[in-house]
């Protein structure tokens, strides 16, 4: 009791005992937030442990700061510090339950948008338990208020508030260190907020945020109109005629654009103990309404996916270090397709996404690329056993993308984003309907079951299509993000192909993923041309018969007969169909001979290639770095307002549902077409499975 006694006297009239009152109170009101009011996704020990553990470090620090302070003055700065820790917290719960994200520097100055956003439902999106992260600040200052707790007014050496504030450092270096431990690249190739305050803290977040900010504005306050030229010089040089035989094929038809996680080329007609692995792709490659491409490359560095997304909405390629959507999505001006499509053609344009809405900043980046509708993981229905890595399953997410597909006015550009064939591919029993191959390494050896469950979910989908005769009015397109067996698995790689050896030249050739455009009445084949990501979007536009010729793109017509056939790669190897870069090393492409004595003509060709490669990939950097897009503005385009869109599910939905007579919904005579949709997902065996 005496002991008891001693200890609530240390803390209500010492000053190191009032300080410890606070920082506890901070530390362990900040770490019951994260578990309740975010979704931060700790699994296992050490990212648990580190969930627990990062409020501390800068709580010391800063905290420790108001220590250097004499008498009372010393107490009010503390509790201050700690108010103004609060409100940050107290303000990025409502922005997260919002939007799914924490509050960055871009934001709170491009505001009017996320005040107009969040101002319209402040009162609705608060929660009496929200007032928690400013609990302790009443309470302590009650507690002066009533003088239980007495001022100290003895001043600390100041040697020892030096040792705290040492100390406070050196605990944010040993969190630093875990956290790269656990997730390697997690500050050098960030694609999601969460993972920044799940490993480091809130508090480190707004740091880091605050950094990487002042280094972009930096950048791009260095830039002016006249940056342009030499871009535009560029690209009215080697700008490629698109193919006329095709150039409005599919004008006013919807776009459905097919995302395939992880999807890599070999898998088409591959078989696995004499079964297809994925039938239902393998058919529509083969289509004669198809427009396949057997020689297309993934072209991501980093930023993996969104690498992808960047080069198929933008034509634009991916950082050298880093994701773009992540570190340039929220403040950046794009001349992105959903924005062209709508403002040329009078498009709806939406994305749906069976996973978080924060990943890769896709909720802020898809605003400035000019999508209508964002609908992520919060629009469906995600029970625990409907969730699986990065979202729910392909066949749920599916299933419950009807409702809203059937809603959107047309001509409309949709892409949906599958998940499930997502590294580690890991797939539940009752969904394995193809064994795993038998190479010995785990992680390569479920790839085919991931793959072939994807497989599968298109099946259902384009049975829904046809049924709907969805597919007698839309442009199908299919593409392979990047690849899903890295180069680290060669002696795996090799059985799958059934290869004696799997070098780093096959390993490029490793990387290409599919690409089809399917349409009813299309005049299909395999097409040979070698191309990539960066292609889709000028492909696509002459398909629909718009005319690119003054965008800022650096892809080509892959129809086009003039097209160059290079396939850059974000660190500068490339692949045409004579020659491959490869780490220094150049390959005849068709032989994968290595040119060890170039010929005098083979080095100057082989020298204008790279040079032609690095002047794109630094083109594009500087297009991104610098935001030159804001300087370029043709007539035809207006710049996207981001305060015009809101992902608010309500707002959303409310908008969608607004009857509009060329949606499909109303064309069935007002009726769903969910009744249409068939599957034989294990999950949904009592909602109208086959």
């Amino acid at each position: 009791m005496a002991r008891t006694k001693a200890f609530f006297q240390w803390l209500t009239e010492n000053k190191l005992g009032f300080f410890t009152m606070i920082l506890v109170s901070f530390w362990l009101k900040t770490y019951v937030i994260y578990l309740t009011k975010f979704n931060l996704g700790a699994v296992g020990a050490m990212q648990n442990l580190l969930l627990f553990f990062n409020p501390l470090p800068a709580g010391l620090l800063l905290l420790g700061a108001g220590l250097f302070f004499k008498g009372r003055k010393s107490y009010w700065i503390i509790i201050t510090i700690d108010l103004i820790l609060s409100l940050w917290l107290f303000a990025n719960i409502l922005y997260y339950r919002e939007f799914s994200n924490f509050l960055s520097v871009s934001i709170i100055k491009t505001s009017g948008s996320t005040s107009d956003n969040l101002g319209k439902s402040i009162v609705g999106i608060i929660h009496a338990t929200d007032f928690l992260s400013l609990s302790d600040v009443v309470v302590i200052v009650g507690l002066l208020a009533s003088k239980i707790i007495k001022y100290d007014l003895r001043t600390l050496k100041i040697k020892f508030n030096i040792l705290i504030e040492c100390l406070a450092v050196v605990l944010i270096g040993l969190n630093l260190k875990m956290a790269q431990k656990d997730r390697s690249g997690l500050l050098t190739r960030t694609f999601d907020n969460n993972y920044i305050v799940k490993y480091l803290g809130i508090n480190e977040y707004a740091v880091y945020d605050s950094f990487k900010t002042a280094q972009t504005s930096a950048q791009m306050a260095k830039a002016n109109v006249s940056d342009l030229n030499s871009i535009q010089k560029f690209l009215r040089a080697n700008y490629v005629k698109p193919n006329p035989q095709y150039t409005g094929v599919a004008k006013g038809k919807n776009v459905l654009v097919i995302h395939l996680e992880s999807f890599q080329q070999f898998l088409i007609g591959y078989k696995w103990k004499g079964k297809a692995v994925t039938p239902n792709l393998n058919k529509l490659y083969h289509a004669k309404d198809t427009l396949s491409f057997s020689n297309f490359y993934n072209q991501v560095g980093q930023g993996k996916t969104s690498d992808a997304e960047m080069m198929l909405e933008n034509s634009l390629y991916g950082l050298q270090s880093g994701s773009a959507m992540s570190s340039y999505g929220t403040s950046n001006t794009f001349e992105s397709a959903p924005a062209i499509l709508n403002q040329k053609a009078g498009y709806t344009t939406a994305v749906m996404h069976g996973g978080a809405g924060s990943f890769w900043n896709r909720n802020n980046a898809y605003k400035q690329f000019g999508y209508q509708y964002f609908m992520p993981l919060s629009y469906y229905d995600n029970k625990p056993d409907y969730y699986l890595g990065y979202g729910i399953k392909d066949k749920m997410f599916f299933e419950q993308s009807i409702k809203y597909i059937e809603r959107l006015p047309q001509p409309f550009y949709l892409k949906m984003i599958t998940v499930t064939n997502h590294y580690p591919y890991d797939l539940d029993k009752k969904n394995q309907t193809i064994t795993k191959t038998d190479t010995g390494d785990e992680t390569v050896d479920g790839y085919v079951q991931t793959a072939h469950y994807l497989d599968q979910a298109i099946g259902e989908f384009m049975s829904w299509l046809k049924k709907t005769g969805l597919d007698k009015k839309t442009l199908l397109v299919f593409y392979g993000d990047h690849y899903g067996i890295s180069g680290n698995h060669h002696k795996a790689s090799a059985q799958l192909l059934k290869q004696d050896e799997f070098t780093d030249f096959d390993n490029l050739k490793f990387q290409r993923v599919p690409l089809m455009f399917h349409m009813k009445g299309l005049k299909g084949g395999i097409k040979p041309t070698y191309g990539g990501e960066i292609d889709v979007l000028p492909t696509l536009l002459n398909l629909l018969g718009i005319n690119n010729k003054q965008t800022i793109q650096f892809g080509h017509d892959l129809l086009s007969k003039q097209n160059p056939q290079i396939v850059p790669q974000r660190n500068g190897d490339f692949i045409t169909p004579q020659y491959t870069k490869v780490s220094g090393s150049y390959y005849d492409t068709e032989t994968g001979t290595e040119l060890t004595k170039p010929t005098k003509r083979v080095k100057t060709k082989l020298t204008a290639i790279s040079n032609n490669v690095t002047t794109q990939l630094s083109l594009s950097d500087r297009i991104i770095d610098q935001n030159l897009l804001r300087f370029y503005k043709p007539k035809w385009f207006k710049k996207v307002k981001v305060k015009d869109y809101d992902y608010n599910k309500e707002v959303s939905l409310k908008r969608l549902y607004t009857t509009d007579k060329t949606s499909l919904w109303y064309q069935n005579g007002k009726k769903t077409t969910q009744d249409k949709f068939q599957t034989d997902a294990p999950e949904l065996k009592n909602k109208g499975s086959k």
